[in-house]
């Protein structure tokens, strides 16, 4: 392939087509099939998705390196109130670990510590801080918004994708 989103758009054919191979060996349930990334996305449970991230969506697995800029072009593209939840949930849960708005304001240099009010840059720059030092939080907020996946590319994280893609579309062969 000649980029990594004709990587991508490989991976998403293959598996569109039924070229799909089992994560795990149990039989999946037909209600347990997804159409697509949305349909996962509306259909799945949270700790269903959970699992899932915490599976493939970890520093050991995909380096903060790699992830930073694809987390930068993700968060970017996703809409503006999708990224102020994101925002506002990776708070609230740094915030319960001990965290105060303020010391992540100035520790990572945002702009703002308000949810609300901070740029796809800040969103960004906290988004790689939680993958990196507080990895579960990362994933529990992914379960909870999911959308801004669709828009990771990276060929190492797009396998990690694929794998995903081949849960949510479950037996379809």
């Amino acid at each position: 392939m000649t980029s990594s989103k004709d990587y991508k758009r490989q991976i998403m054919n293959d598996l569109a087509s039924g070229n799909t191979e089992s994560i795990d060996d149990s039989a999946t349930q037909p209600e347990k099939e997804y159409a697509n990334f949305d349909d996962f996305a509306n259909r799945s449970s949270r700790d269903e998705r959970r699992q899932i991230f915490k599976e493939r969506l970890h520093p050991n697995q995909i380096s903060t390196q790699q992830m930073e800029p694809e987390l930068k072009k993700a968060i970017s593209q996703i809409k503006p109130k999708e990224r102020d939840d994101v925002a506002r949930d990776l708070l609230k849960q740094l915030k319960e670990r001990g965290l105060s708005d303020r010391d992540i304001e100035q520790r990572l240099g945002l702009s703002t510590r308000h949810a609300r009010r901070m740029s796809a840059d800040d969103v960004s720059k906290l988004a790689a801080f939680t993958y990196h030092n507080h990895p579960d939080i990362f994933q529990d907020v992914l379960a909870d918004q999911p959308a801004m996946l669709k828009f990771l590319s990276n060929p190492i994280v797009g396998a990690a994708l694929g794998a995903i893609a081949a849960k949510w579309l479950g037996g379809r062969r």
